[in-house]
């Protein structure tokens, strides 16, 4: 990373994608940035607000799976993180196809310039998803892959599809699998900031099943860090499970969630589960910290400085949530029904 001068972050305008760009701008203050990213419904160029007027910074719009925006945005870059993906597993339900196009043929448009150009590190953002679900102990890097939904499966084709560049090339490609990340800008239809907002409002908050599915939440910016780490310490041709170690059922997280917001847990609605959800996630990331990298915030902080965060920024989550057709749309779609025929929680 110490000879490192160009960056390309691809889903750079996204929630993770943004936060390592921050990140790296403050960590590496004279490296170039350049963000490639479609700007589909979760990218969001506010999240870039912060590098206007930077003459160290270069958007892209464009497609991973454009291979000519691609050798735009790659042209003269040492180092290129791709974190661009669709990533909602319950529009995967609907819509599996554009996963496919973005999470696989995108990374291998992405590989072929990456071994055209020759960098010194490529780094594939997963998922612990691929792994499935594991209802006892935690998933290790050398554990079998058992994807349950379009989504993680998509993932799981990119995922490999990088180290197979690895092996078969020399690209030096590390793959990083992280748990369920949370923080600010993230788009609201996943479970915190869609019930933080939610709340906020004294809106419903649709939780699935009987609640008690558990996930393992990591810090944005921990996550980000643990990212920067692996470009000075990881190796090619290895995986890396990245999490914060904080396994919580989601009913726990929105009693949390309510009592951080002063509201009454009566908001909550018990709707129909989605298909095939996974009932738990766990990573084991002792590869990692035995590197020497640990998560910096505790989940009790971090959901803290996340509610405080959407309470302070109506202006970035409100148009999304009132005025984006695209969100209207998915929401009563995803939510409309169960919503009718839900229950109040206990």
């Amino acid at each position: 990373m110490k000879d490192v001068k160009r960056v390309l972050v691809t889903g750079g305008a996204g929630f993770i994608g943004s936060c390592f760009a921050r990140t790296l701008r403050r960590v590496r203050p004279e490296a170039e940035i350049v963000v490639l990213d479609k700007l589909t419904y979760a990218g969001n160029l506010q999240n870039l607000k912060v590098f206007e007027g930077d003459p160290r910074y270069r958007f892209v719009h464009g497609d991973i799976a454009d291979p000519a925006a691609v050798a735009d945005a790659m042209e003269g870059c040492d180092v290129v993180l791709n974190f661009a993906a669709e990533t909602h597993v319950d529009r995967s339900l609907h819509s599996a196809s554009e996963f496919l196009d973005t999470d696989v043929k995108g990374v291998f448009v992405l590989l072929e310039e990456a071994r055209r150009v020759g960098l010194t590190r490529f780094v594939q953002i997963s998922t612990d998803e691929v792994y499935g679900q594991i209802l006892e102990g935690s998933f290790r890097e050398t554990d079998p892959l058992s994807p349950r939904n379009p989504y993680s499966a998509a993932k799981c084709g990119g995922d490999r599809l990088a180290y197979s560049f690895f092996a078969s090339y020399g690209v030096p490609v590390i793959v990083t699998r992280a748990s369920n990340n949370y923080g600010p800008y993230h788009y609201p239809e996943k479970l915190i900031p869609l019930f933080v907002t939610n709340a906020i409002d004294g809106l419903p908050l649709p939780l699935y099943g009987d609640g008690r599915n558990v996930r393992d939440w990591l810090y944005v910016e921990d996550h980000a860090r643990a990212l920067l780490f692996l470009l000075e310490r990881g190796e090619p041709g290895e995986v890396y499970n990245v999490g914060g170690g904080n396994e919580i059922e989601n009913v726990e997280i929105t009693r949390r969630i309510l009592k951080l917001l002063g509201r009454d847990e009566a908001l909550v609605r018990m709707v129909s589960d989605r298909p095939g959800h996974d009932r738990r996630y766990a990573l084991s990331t002792g590869k990692l910290r035995a590197l020497g990298w640990s998560p910096a915030f505790d989940f009790e902080t971090g959901l803290a400085a996340t509610v405080r965060w959407y309470v302070e920024n109506e202006w970035w989550w409100r148009p999304i949530k009132e005025r984006d057709p695209s969100f209207k749309a998915w929401y009563e779609k995803n939510y409309g029904e169960r919503l009718k025929t839900s229950a109040p929680v206990g």
